[in-house]
Protein backbone atom coordinates (compact mmCIF):
# COMPACT_ATOMS: atom_id res chain seq x y z
CA UNK A 1 0.00 0.00 0.00
CA UNK A 2 1.53 3.21 -0.51
CA UNK A 3 1.77 6.01 1.84
CA UNK A 4 1.50 9.89 2.16
CA UNK A 5 4.96 10.16 3.21
CA UNK A 6 5.91 8.20 -0.69
CA UNK A 7 4.10 10.90 -2.27
CA UNK A 8 5.77 13.77 0.09
CA UNK A 9 8.74 11.90 -0.78
CA UNK A 10 8.57 13.27 -4.36
CA UNK A 11 7.83 16.91 -3.67
CA UNK A 12 11.02 18.90 -2.36
CA UNK A 13 13.05 17.62 -5.28
CA UNK A 14 10.68 18.62 -8.36
CA UNK A 15 9.69 22.15 -6.32
CA UNK A 16 13.08 23.59 -5.61
CA UNK A 17 14.83 24.31 -9.07
CA UNK A 18 11.09 25.29 -10.46
CA UNK A 19 10.23 28.23 -7.80
CA UNK A 20 11.05 30.87 -10.00
CA UNK A 21 9.72 29.08 -13.35
CA UNK A 22 7.33 30.86 -15.40
CA UNK A 23 3.78 29.85 -15.12
CA UNK A 24 1.66 31.65 -18.06
CA UNK A 25 -1.43 29.22 -18.92
CA UNK A 26 -0.59 28.32 -22.75
CA UNK A 27 -3.45 28.50 -25.07
CA UNK A 28 -2.94 24.86 -26.65
CA UNK A 29 -5.34 22.48 -25.73
CA UNK A 30 -4.91 19.18 -24.02
CA UNK A 31 -6.19 15.61 -24.46
CA UNK A 32 -6.13 12.19 -21.87
CA UNK A 33 -6.29 9.37 -23.33
CA UNK A 34 -6.93 6.77 -20.90
CA UNK A 35 -5.25 3.05 -21.96
CA UNK A 36 -5.15 0.11 -20.75
CA UNK A 37 -1.24 0.96 -19.93
CA UNK A 38 -1.76 3.73 -18.35
CA UNK A 39 -2.57 7.46 -18.99
CA UNK A 40 -1.24 9.32 -21.99
CA UNK A 41 -2.08 13.20 -22.12
CA UNK A 42 -0.77 15.27 -25.32
CA UNK A 43 -0.56 18.94 -25.71
CA UNK A 44 -2.09 19.58 -28.99
CA UNK A 45 -0.22 22.53 -31.66
CA UNK A 46 -3.63 24.86 -31.77
CA UNK A 47 -2.38 27.44 -33.47
CA UNK A 48 0.79 25.63 -35.33
CA UNK A 49 -1.47 23.08 -37.16
CA UNK A 50 -5.17 23.97 -36.68
CA UNK A 51 -6.30 21.75 -39.30
CA UNK A 52 -4.37 18.67 -38.34
CA UNK A 53 -6.32 19.66 -34.45
CA UNK A 54 -9.72 20.11 -35.88
CA UNK A 55 -9.45 16.37 -37.78
CA UNK A 56 -7.77 15.11 -34.88
CA UNK A 57 -10.09 16.50 -32.44
CA UNK A 58 -13.54 15.27 -34.77
CA UNK A 59 -12.28 11.71 -34.45
CA UNK A 60 -12.14 12.45 -30.54
CA UNK A 61 -15.73 13.87 -30.19
CA UNK A 62 -17.42 11.38 -32.94
CA UNK A 63 -15.55 8.67 -29.73
CA UNK A 64 -14.19 6.92 -32.96
CA UNK A 65 -10.82 6.45 -31.26
CA UNK A 66 -12.94 5.22 -27.74
CA UNK A 67 -11.76 0.81 -28.35
CA UNK A 68 -9.17 1.80 -30.76
CA UNK A 69 -5.66 -0.09 -30.30
CA UNK A 70 -2.21 0.47 -30.72
CA UNK A 71 -1.64 -1.52 -33.62
CA UNK A 72 1.56 -1.38 -34.82
CA UNK A 73 5.08 -1.12 -32.61
CA UNK A 74 8.50 -0.52 -34.01
CA UNK A 75 10.82 0.02 -30.99
CA UNK A 76 13.11 2.69 -31.16
CA UNK A 77 10.80 4.61 -33.76
CA UNK A 78 7.19 5.22 -33.43
CA UNK A 79 4.21 3.67 -31.80
CA UNK A 80 0.91 4.07 -34.31
CA UNK A 81 -2.68 3.99 -33.57
CA UNK A 82 -6.15 5.07 -34.62
CA UNK A 83 -6.90 3.35 -37.52
CA UNK A 84 -8.34 0.16 -35.79
CA UNK A 85 -10.38 -0.72 -32.78
CA UNK A 86 -11.08 -4.55 -30.95
CA UNK A 87 -14.46 -4.09 -28.89
CA UNK A 88 -15.12 -7.75 -28.74
CA UNK A 89 -14.13 -10.55 -29.76
CA UNK A 90 -16.84 -11.62 -32.06
CA UNK A 91 -15.79 -9.16 -34.34
CA UNK A 92 -12.25 -9.14 -33.56
CA UNK A 93 -10.25 -5.96 -34.96
CA UNK A 94 -12.03 -3.78 -37.54
CA UNK A 95 -11.41 -0.63 -38.96
CA UNK A 96 -12.14 2.83 -37.61
CA UNK A 97 -14.08 5.00 -40.37
CA UNK A 98 -12.46 7.19 -41.80
CA UNK A 99 -13.21 10.72 -43.25
CA UNK A 100 -12.29 13.10 -45.24
CA UNK A 101 -8.24 13.11 -45.61
CA UNK A 102 -6.53 16.86 -44.14
CA UNK A 103 -4.02 18.83 -45.93
CA UNK A 104 -0.77 17.75 -44.82
CA UNK A 105 0.63 21.08 -42.64
CA UNK A 106 4.18 20.24 -42.25
CA UNK A 107 6.70 22.82 -40.67
CA UNK A 108 10.49 22.16 -40.14
CA UNK A 109 9.35 24.47 -36.93
CA UNK A 110 7.35 21.00 -35.38
CA UNK A 111 9.98 18.22 -36.40
CA UNK A 112 9.31 14.62 -35.66
CA UNK A 113 11.27 14.62 -32.30
CA UNK A 114 11.03 12.28 -29.89
CA UNK A 115 7.50 13.01 -27.92
CA UNK A 116 5.46 14.46 -30.51
CA UNK A 117 2.58 13.09 -32.70
CA UNK A 118 2.31 13.13 -36.13
CA UNK A 119 -0.23 11.67 -38.99
CA UNK A 120 0.09 8.59 -40.60
CA UNK A 121 -1.05 8.66 -44.71
CA UNK A 122 -0.44 6.40 -47.89
CA UNK A 123 3.08 6.64 -49.50
CA UNK A 124 3.05 9.48 -51.84
CA UNK A 125 0.48 11.67 -50.71
CA UNK A 126 1.33 14.17 -48.80
CA UNK A 127 -2.80 15.09 -48.38
CA UNK A 128 -3.61 11.64 -47.28
CA UNK A 129 -3.74 11.56 -43.75
CA UNK A 130 -7.23 10.01 -41.99
CA UNK A 131 -7.57 9.07 -38.68
CA UNK A 132 -4.35 7.22 -38.37
CA UNK A 133 -1.54 8.87 -36.03
CA UNK A 134 1.78 8.15 -34.37
CA UNK A 135 4.01 9.39 -31.67
CA UNK A 136 7.83 9.45 -32.32
CA UNK A 137 10.07 7.40 -29.82
CA UNK A 138 12.83 8.79 -30.87
CA UNK A 139 14.61 11.69 -32.84
CA UNK A 140 12.97 10.79 -36.27
CA UNK A 141 13.40 14.12 -38.08
CA UNK A 142 16.19 13.00 -40.61
CA UNK A 143 13.94 10.60 -42.09
CA UNK A 144 9.96 11.63 -41.44
CA UNK A 145 10.99 15.65 -41.99
CA UNK A 146 11.75 14.76 -45.74
CA UNK A 147 9.73 12.18 -47.25
CA UNK A 148 6.32 12.18 -48.71
CA UNK A 149 5.58 16.76 -48.05
CA UNK A 150 6.83 15.63 -43.93
CA UNK A 151 4.53 14.11 -41.45
CA UNK A 152 2.66 17.11 -40.00
CA UNK A 153 3.74 17.06 -36.22
CA UNK A 154 0.69 18.33 -34.45
CA UNK A 155 1.50 17.90 -31.08
CA UNK A 156 3.54 16.25 -27.74
CA UNK A 157 2.86 13.52 -25.41
CA UNK A 158 4.33 14.77 -21.62
CA UNK A 159 6.69 13.48 -19.80
CA UNK A 160 4.35 10.92 -17.86
CA UNK A 161 2.46 9.61 -21.17
CA UNK A 162 5.98 9.23 -23.32
CA UNK A 163 6.20 6.55 -20.04
CA UNK A 164 3.14 4.69 -21.12
CA UNK A 165 4.86 4.94 -24.75
CA UNK A 166 7.91 3.57 -23.91
CA UNK A 167 5.72 0.66 -21.93
CA UNK A 168 4.24 -0.20 -24.88
CA UNK A 169 7.51 -0.31 -27.28
CA UNK A 170 8.69 -3.17 -24.76
CA UNK A 171 5.94 -4.90 -25.35
CA UNK A 172 6.32 -8.34 -27.70
CA UNK A 173 5.22 -7.80 -31.07
CA UNK A 174 3.21 -10.55 -33.69
CA UNK A 175 2.80 -10.79 -37.26
CA UNK A 176 -1.18 -10.93 -37.04
CA UNK A 177 -1.63 -10.13 -40.93
CA UNK A 178 -2.65 -13.37 -41.76
CA UNK A 179 -4.78 -14.88 -39.15
CA UNK A 180 -6.71 -11.64 -39.08
CA UNK A 181 -6.61 -11.11 -43.10
CA UNK A 182 -5.21 -7.66 -42.36
CA UNK A 183 -1.94 -6.04 -43.93
CA UNK A 184 -1.32 -3.55 -41.62
CA UNK A 185 -0.91 -5.49 -38.36
CA UNK A 186 2.42 -7.08 -39.31
CA UNK A 187 3.91 -5.37 -35.77
CA UNK A 188 1.01 -5.51 -33.45
CA UNK A 189 1.90 -5.30 -29.54
CA UNK A 190 0.37 -7.63 -27.48
CA UNK A 191 -0.03 -8.07 -24.02
CA UNK A 192 0.03 -11.55 -21.85
CA UNK A 193 -0.37 -13.40 -25.73
CA UNK A 194 -0.15 -17.37 -25.74
CA UNK A 195 -2.89 -18.75 -28.03
CA UNK A 196 -3.51 -18.23 -31.73
CA UNK A 197 -6.08 -15.50 -31.45
CA UNK A 198 -5.68 -12.63 -30.51
CA UNK A 199 -8.66 -11.50 -27.72
CA UNK A 200 -9.57 -7.66 -26.72
CA UNK A 201 -7.30 -8.02 -23.59
CA UNK A 202 -4.47 -9.31 -25.46
CA UNK A 203 -4.22 -5.37 -27.10
CA UNK A 204 -3.42 -2.37 -26.28
CA UNK A 205 -6.55 -0.45 -25.98
CA UNK A 206 -8.00 3.32 -25.75
CA UNK A 207 -10.38 3.07 -22.75
CA UNK A 208 -11.95 6.83 -23.52
CA UNK A 209 -10.37 10.28 -24.52
CA UNK A 210 -11.59 13.20 -22.63
CA UNK A 211 -10.73 16.78 -23.92
CA UNK A 212 -8.57 18.71 -20.54
CA UNK A 213 -9.33 21.96 -22.65
CA UNK A 214 -6.32 24.34 -22.76
CA UNK A 215 -4.92 25.81 -19.20
CA UNK A 216 -6.29 29.18 -20.46
CA UNK A 217 -9.64 28.22 -19.51
CA UNK A 218 -8.57 26.15 -16.02
CA UNK A 219 -8.13 27.54 -12.67
CA UNK A 220 -4.74 27.01 -11.65
CA UNK A 221 -5.89 24.38 -9.02
CA UNK A 222 -7.28 22.29 -12.19
CA UNK A 223 -4.17 22.63 -13.45
CA UNK A 224 -2.24 21.11 -11.36
CA UNK A 225 -4.85 18.24 -10.56
CA UNK A 226 -4.49 17.41 -14.02
CA UNK A 227 -0.76 17.38 -13.65
CA UNK A 228 -1.10 15.36 -10.37
CA UNK A 229 -3.24 12.76 -11.93
CA UNK A 230 -0.86 11.92 -15.04
CA UNK A 231 2.40 11.61 -13.04
CA UNK A 232 1.15 9.77 -10.01
CA UNK A 233 -1.89 7.72 -10.94
CA UNK A 234 -0.21 5.41 -7.68
CA UNK A 235 -1.47 8.13 -5.38
CA UNK A 236 -3.99 10.18 -7.44
CA UNK A 237 -6.14 7.85 -10.07
CA UNK A 238 -7.94 9.73 -12.23
CA UNK A 239 -11.33 11.37 -10.68
CA UNK A 240 -15.00 9.95 -11.22
CA UNK A 241 -16.13 13.68 -11.71
CA UNK A 242 -14.87 16.67 -11.71
CA UNK A 243 -13.51 19.62 -8.91
CA UNK A 244 -15.72 20.54 -5.82
CA UNK A 245 -15.69 22.64 -2.95
CA UNK A 246 -16.07 21.67 0.63
CA UNK A 247 -14.88 22.61 4.02
CA UNK A 248 -13.24 25.77 2.06
CA UNK A 249 -11.03 23.50 0.17
CA UNK A 250 -11.34 22.79 -3.75
CA UNK A 251 -10.76 19.27 -4.33
CA UNK A 252 -10.69 16.21 -6.46
CA UNK A 253 -11.66 12.75 -5.02
CA UNK A 254 -9.78 9.91 -6.70
CA UNK A 255 -12.02 6.69 -5.80
CA UNK A 256 -9.17 4.19 -7.01
CA UNK A 257 -7.17 5.57 -4.19
CA UNK A 258 -9.87 6.69 -1.65
CA UNK A 259 -7.44 9.53 -1.85
CA UNK A 260 -7.95 13.89 -2.49
CA UNK A 261 -6.10 16.46 -3.73
CA UNK A 262 -7.38 20.00 -2.81
CA UNK A 263 -6.24 23.44 -2.44
CA UNK A 264 -6.83 26.06 0.06
CA UNK A 265 -5.02 29.69 0.87
CA UNK A 266 -2.12 29.09 -1.83
CA UNK A 267 -1.28 25.68 -0.73
CA UNK A 268 -1.53 22.21 -2.46
CA UNK A 269 -3.28 19.46 -0.29
CA UNK A 270 -3.62 15.86 0.05
CA UNK A 271 -5.61 13.27 2.19
CA UNK A 272 -5.94 9.46 2.29
CA UNK A 273 -9.00 8.73 4.98
CA UNK A 274 -7.58 5.00 5.06
CA UNK A 275 -4.53 5.63 6.52
CA UNK A 276 -4.81 9.19 8.58
CA UNK A 277 -7.54 11.92 9.07
CA UNK A 278 -4.86 14.28 8.72
CA UNK A 279 -4.51 16.66 5.93
CA UNK A 280 -1.37 16.99 4.32
CA UNK A 281 0.54 19.79 3.05
CA UNK A 282 2.38 19.05 -0.26
CA UNK A 283 3.92 22.38 -1.00
CA UNK A 284 2.36 25.55 -2.30
CA UNK A 285 0.46 26.28 -5.54
CA UNK A 286 2.92 28.56 -7.31
CA UNK A 287 5.41 26.06 -7.26
CA UNK A 288 3.34 22.83 -8.07
CA UNK A 289 1.75 25.17 -10.74
CA UNK A 290 5.16 26.21 -11.69
CA UNK A 291 5.84 21.98 -12.41
CA UNK A 292 2.58 21.48 -14.30
CA UNK A 293 3.25 24.74 -16.81
CA UNK A 294 6.70 23.00 -17.75
CA UNK A 295 4.64 20.10 -18.86
CA UNK A 296 2.00 21.98 -20.98
CA UNK A 297 -0.51 22.11 -18.14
Amino acid sequence: MTSRRDFLALAPGLLAPLSSMAQQAGTDSMLRFNTTQGLIDIQLYDTGAPNTVANFLGYVRRKSYEGSIFHRSVPGFIVQAGGFAYTDASRGITAVPAQVPVINEFSATRSNVRGTVAMAKLGGNPNSATNQWFVNLANNSSNLDTQNGGFSVFGRVTTSGMVVFDAIARLRTIDYRARSNNGALGELPVVNFTGTTVLPDNVVRVLSVTELGSPATLSDSDRVFNYLEATYPQFASPADSGSGNALGYYYRYYRGTNSYVGTQGGSVFYLVPALSPDITRLGSLADWLAIAAAEGY
